[in-house]
Protein backbone atom coordinates (compact mmCIF):
# COMPACT_ATOMS: atom_id res chain seq x y z
CA UNK A 1 0.00 0.00 0.00
CA UNK A 2 3.06 2.44 0.96
CA UNK A 3 4.32 1.67 -2.79
CA UNK A 4 1.47 2.92 -4.31
CA UNK A 5 1.19 6.01 -2.16
CA UNK A 6 5.15 6.81 -3.08
CA UNK A 7 3.89 6.44 -6.71
CA UNK A 8 1.17 8.40 -6.94
CA UNK A 9 2.92 11.04 -5.07
CA UNK A 10 5.89 10.46 -7.35
CA UNK A 11 3.63 11.29 -9.96
CA UNK A 12 2.04 14.00 -8.78
CA UNK A 13 5.81 15.83 -7.74
CA UNK A 14 6.61 15.15 -11.82
CA UNK A 15 3.80 16.50 -12.99
CA UNK A 16 4.36 19.73 -10.70
CA UNK A 17 8.02 19.65 -12.61
CA UNK A 18 6.30 20.21 -15.82
CA UNK A 19 3.91 22.32 -14.96
CA UNK A 20 6.67 24.52 -13.67
CA UNK A 21 8.95 23.96 -16.32
CA UNK A 22 5.68 25.51 -18.51
CA UNK A 23 6.23 28.94 -17.54
CA UNK A 24 5.01 28.99 -14.33
CA UNK A 25 4.47 33.12 -13.62
CA UNK A 26 4.64 34.13 -17.09
CA UNK A 27 1.71 32.33 -17.97
CA UNK A 28 -0.27 33.46 -14.79
CA UNK A 29 0.28 36.94 -16.57
CA UNK A 30 -0.29 36.37 -20.10
CA UNK A 31 -3.69 34.49 -19.59
CA UNK A 32 -4.76 36.96 -16.21
CA UNK A 33 -4.30 39.71 -19.30
CA UNK A 34 -5.97 37.80 -21.95
CA UNK A 35 -9.43 37.52 -19.14
CA UNK A 36 -9.21 41.22 -18.17
CA UNK A 37 -9.49 41.95 -22.23
CA UNK A 38 -12.47 39.78 -22.89
CA UNK A 39 -13.46 40.40 -19.63
CA UNK A 40 -12.84 43.39 -18.02
CA UNK A 41 -11.76 45.95 -20.84
CA UNK A 42 -15.03 46.28 -22.84
CA UNK A 43 -16.65 47.32 -19.40
CA UNK A 44 -14.06 49.78 -18.43
CA UNK A 45 -14.08 50.91 -21.96
CA UNK A 46 -17.57 51.73 -22.46
CA UNK A 47 -17.78 53.01 -19.39
CA UNK A 48 -15.12 55.76 -20.29
CA UNK A 49 -16.93 56.69 -23.32
CA UNK A 50 -19.73 57.71 -21.45
CA UNK A 51 -17.71 60.18 -19.32
CA UNK A 52 -16.46 62.52 -22.39
CA UNK A 53 -18.40 64.85 -24.70
CA UNK A 54 -16.22 66.12 -26.89
CA UNK A 55 -13.17 67.14 -25.38
CA UNK A 56 -14.85 67.55 -21.64
CA UNK A 57 -16.25 65.72 -19.29
CA UNK A 58 -20.02 64.37 -19.66
CA UNK A 59 -22.21 66.17 -16.94
CA UNK A 60 -22.65 61.75 -16.83
CA UNK A 61 -19.01 61.68 -16.02
CA UNK A 62 -19.93 63.68 -12.42
CA UNK A 63 -22.76 62.07 -12.27
CA UNK A 64 -20.96 58.32 -12.26
CA UNK A 65 -18.22 60.01 -9.96
CA UNK A 66 -19.75 62.37 -7.89
CA UNK A 67 -23.38 61.97 -7.81
CA UNK A 68 -24.03 64.67 -4.70
CA UNK A 69 -21.49 67.33 -6.47
CA UNK A 70 -23.15 66.58 -9.83
CA UNK A 71 -26.84 66.99 -8.32
CA UNK A 72 -25.70 70.19 -6.23
CA UNK A 73 -24.69 72.16 -9.41
CA UNK A 74 -27.93 70.87 -11.41
CA UNK A 75 -25.46 68.83 -13.92
CA UNK A 76 -23.95 72.14 -14.81
CA UNK A 77 -20.30 70.82 -15.00
CA UNK A 78 -19.49 74.51 -16.22
CA UNK A 79 -20.86 75.32 -12.61
CA UNK A 80 -19.01 72.93 -10.99
CA UNK A 81 -15.36 74.29 -9.25
CA UNK A 82 -12.46 73.20 -11.38
CA UNK A 83 -10.49 72.38 -7.96
CA UNK A 84 -10.78 69.67 -6.73
CA UNK A 85 -14.24 68.63 -8.51
CA UNK A 86 -13.31 68.72 -12.16
CA UNK A 87 -9.82 67.18 -11.09
CA UNK A 88 -11.49 64.14 -9.19
CA UNK A 89 -13.39 63.69 -12.21
CA UNK A 90 -10.69 63.71 -14.95
CA UNK A 91 -8.33 61.75 -12.34
CA UNK A 92 -11.06 58.78 -12.55
CA UNK A 93 -11.95 59.34 -16.29
CA UNK A 94 -7.85 59.04 -17.60
CA UNK A 95 -7.34 56.21 -15.06
CA UNK A 96 -10.30 54.75 -16.53
CA UNK A 97 -8.85 55.31 -20.09
CA UNK A 98 -5.25 54.41 -19.78
CA UNK A 99 -4.40 51.97 -17.08
CA UNK A 100 -6.59 48.83 -18.44
CA UNK A 101 -4.45 50.29 -22.04
CA UNK A 102 -1.45 49.63 -20.12
CA UNK A 103 -2.67 46.40 -18.95
CA UNK A 104 -3.63 45.22 -22.04
CA UNK A 105 -0.10 46.65 -24.06
CA UNK A 106 1.55 44.59 -20.52
CA UNK A 107 3.22 48.15 -20.06
CA UNK A 108 4.13 48.88 -16.31
CA UNK A 109 1.52 46.14 -15.60
CA UNK A 110 2.01 45.84 -12.32
CA UNK A 111 1.60 49.37 -11.64
CA UNK A 112 -1.51 49.23 -13.86
CA UNK A 113 -3.03 46.67 -12.38
CA UNK A 114 -2.23 47.62 -8.77
CA UNK A 115 -4.07 50.98 -9.91
CA UNK A 116 -6.76 49.42 -11.23
CA UNK A 117 -7.07 47.89 -7.91
CA UNK A 118 -7.69 50.95 -6.10
CA UNK A 119 -10.24 52.10 -8.78
CA UNK A 120 -12.50 49.38 -8.32
CA UNK A 121 -12.05 49.55 -4.43
CA UNK A 122 -13.21 53.34 -5.02
CA UNK A 123 -15.56 52.41 -7.73
CA UNK A 124 -17.54 49.64 -5.90
CA UNK A 125 -17.59 52.63 -2.52
CA UNK A 126 -19.27 55.17 -5.39
CA UNK A 127 -21.55 52.22 -6.27
CA UNK A 128 -22.74 51.36 -2.97
CA UNK A 129 -22.94 54.81 -0.89
CA UNK A 130 -24.36 57.03 -4.12
CA UNK A 131 -25.78 54.63 -6.42
CA UNK A 132 -27.67 52.40 -3.98
CA UNK A 133 -26.29 49.31 -5.42
CA UNK A 134 -26.52 46.53 -2.69
CA UNK A 135 -23.05 45.01 -1.75
CA UNK A 136 -24.16 42.33 -0.50
CA UNK A 137 -22.63 39.40 1.91
CA UNK A 138 -19.58 37.22 1.37
CA UNK A 139 -19.93 33.68 1.59
CA UNK A 140 -23.74 33.17 1.33
CA UNK A 141 -24.14 31.20 -1.95
CA UNK A 142 -25.34 34.27 -3.81
CA UNK A 143 -22.67 34.76 -6.27
CA UNK A 144 -24.33 37.69 -8.26
CA UNK A 145 -24.11 40.01 -5.69
CA UNK A 146 -21.52 43.14 -5.95
CA UNK A 147 -19.07 41.87 -3.62
CA UNK A 148 -18.38 38.64 -5.35
CA UNK A 149 -17.67 40.22 -8.62
CA UNK A 150 -15.89 42.96 -7.62
CA UNK A 151 -14.02 40.59 -5.41
CA UNK A 152 -13.06 38.35 -8.52
CA UNK A 153 -12.10 41.52 -10.81
CA UNK A 154 -9.28 42.35 -8.17
CA UNK A 155 -8.39 38.63 -7.55
CA UNK A 156 -7.27 38.84 -11.68
CA UNK A 157 -5.56 41.92 -10.65
CA UNK A 158 -3.59 40.72 -8.15
CA UNK A 159 -2.34 37.91 -10.11
CA UNK A 160 -1.23 40.68 -12.52
CA UNK A 161 0.31 42.76 -9.59
CA UNK A 162 2.57 39.28 -8.45
CA UNK A 163 2.87 38.05 -11.66
CA UNK A 164 3.56 41.11 -14.13
CA UNK A 165 2.55 40.82 -17.79
CA UNK A 166 4.31 37.64 -18.50
CA UNK A 167 6.36 37.13 -21.98
CA UNK A 168 4.10 38.75 -24.56
CA UNK A 169 4.71 41.93 -22.88
CA UNK A 170 6.31 45.72 -23.54
CA UNK A 171 7.50 45.40 -19.76
CA UNK A 172 9.49 41.95 -20.67
CA UNK A 173 10.63 43.77 -24.21
CA UNK A 174 11.62 47.04 -22.14
CA UNK A 175 13.55 44.76 -19.58
CA UNK A 176 15.52 43.07 -22.11
CA UNK A 177 17.05 46.08 -23.56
Amino acid sequence: MTNNLQNVMGGFARLEMKLDSLGGRDVVGIASRGLFVLLLLPYYFNSALTKIDGFGLSAGAFAQILPPIAEQYLYDTSAIPFFPWHMIVWAGTIGEFFLPILIVAGLFTRLAALGMIGFVVVQTIVDVAFHGTALGMLANGLPTELIDHRLLWIALLTAMVFAGGGKLSLDRLLAQR
